[in-house]
């Protein structure tokens, strides 16, 4: 005979377990639904965050120079923010080189996503026009785009080091922004990150509503960053003085072109930057280029690739073009000394 105890039915357990497997379930199927959304929506529309993801994921790797963190995959191309980029076999933006003739000049742009040209056609770059600028002149001169997004001084300059020496540059130009001297963390880590675009959105979120600030809080932080104690800017300008040592026993020709912010060029915050970088570029031989000069005073929308992405437009690689173009053709330019050091 039954137990009275021994009822048919399901036990507390049994419903907490089923609870549970309902919720993940639904939450799992509800994820999955969303992920679904953004991706549709995403491939509808233009997203800078997501095209930047995507960047990451279809054009980038891994490198094993901690110094580099992730480099250009070789020999591929993407539809990136309306704009093909293309990769040639030395992880440069555009086609593969032709051997450089006796006599010729192959100007190198090392640099972060505003000299990769994020946002515009590779025609209209800075490199692509001044290679036209310049072959006008009848030097058919080769300009090369070592540009690469997310890199700082420490990255490209690491990664000349490592893999674009063989492309004997006759002229280097360092295509220096803010940002050149911040301590970058290592990336690509988390695979979640890598592989949803949900989780992408979230994350950036949250780290936008944490690090929400003004202008005066921006120029907070770089003054912070362009104190000459702080760690990112020691490795900054010990880099820029390892490239300027190469260029002079090499007889390469060496620039720094300073790209000014372009969120607020009517009263513009970031000076000081500019007269630092003068002083730490002369005193190692580059010759020094202020780019400021040619965008001060226009408004964002005359700039910005789209709204919400103040990387220079093709307009803005114009501007820069035009000012860098009379000091690559000056007569008089050689490796300069530099001034002594402490």
């Amino acid at each position: 005979m039954r137990s009275p105890d021994t009822k048919r039915g399901t036990s507390p357990v049994r419903q907490a377990f089923f609870s549970v497997l309902l919720l993940a379930t639904t939450l799992g199927l509800s994820l999955l639904a969303a992920e679904a959304f953004l991706r549709a929506k995403n491939s509808a529309m233009t997203n800078y965050d997501i095209e930047m993801w995507r960047y990451a994921n279809e054009l980038k790797q891994k490198s094993d120079d901690p110094q580099i963190d992730f480099d250009h995959r070789r020999l591929q191309s993407a539809l990136l923010q309306n704009t093909e980029i293309r990769l040639n076999s030395f992880g440069l933006r555009g086609p593969e080189l032709s051997p450089l003739q006796d006599g010729q000049r192959r100007i190198l742009f090392l640099g972060g996503s505003i000299t990769l040209g994020w946002g515009v056609p590779e025609k209209d770059t800075v490199e692509a026009r001044l290679e036209h600028m310049l072959d006008d002149g009848g030097d058919n001169e080769q300009v090369l785009n070592g540009g690469v997004g997310n890199y700082n001084a420490e990255r490209y300059v690491s990664r000349f080091f490592k893999e674009l020496t063989p492309l004997n540059a006759t002229d280097i130009v360092v295509h220096y922004f803010l940002r050149d001297a911040e301590e970058l963390p290592p990336g690509g880590g988390n695979v979640l990150l890598r592989h949803s675009e949900l989780a992408v959105t979230l994350w950036i979120a949250y780290h936008r509503l944490l690090d929400q600030h003004g202008e005066g809080t921006l120029v907070e932080h770089y003054r912070r960053v362009y104190d000459p104690a702080a760690p990112g800017f020691k490795v900054m300008q010990a880099k820029l003085r390892e490239l300027a040592d190469y260029a002079r026993r090499n007889n390469i020709r060496i620039y720094l072109a300073m790209t000014p912010d372009v969120h607020n060029l009517v009263d513009y915050k970031f000076g000081f930057v500019h007269d630092m970088m003068r002083s730490i570029a002369e005193a190692d031989g580059y010759v020094y280029i202020d780019l400021l000069p040619a965008m001060l005073g226009r408004p964002p929308e005359q700039l910005w690739a789209m709204p919400g992405d103040p990387h220079p437009n093709a307009f803005g690689h114009e501007l820069m073009a035009t000012a860098i173009f009379p000091v690559l053709t000056r007569k008089s330019i050689a490796t300069t000394a530099p001034a002594a050091r402490n």
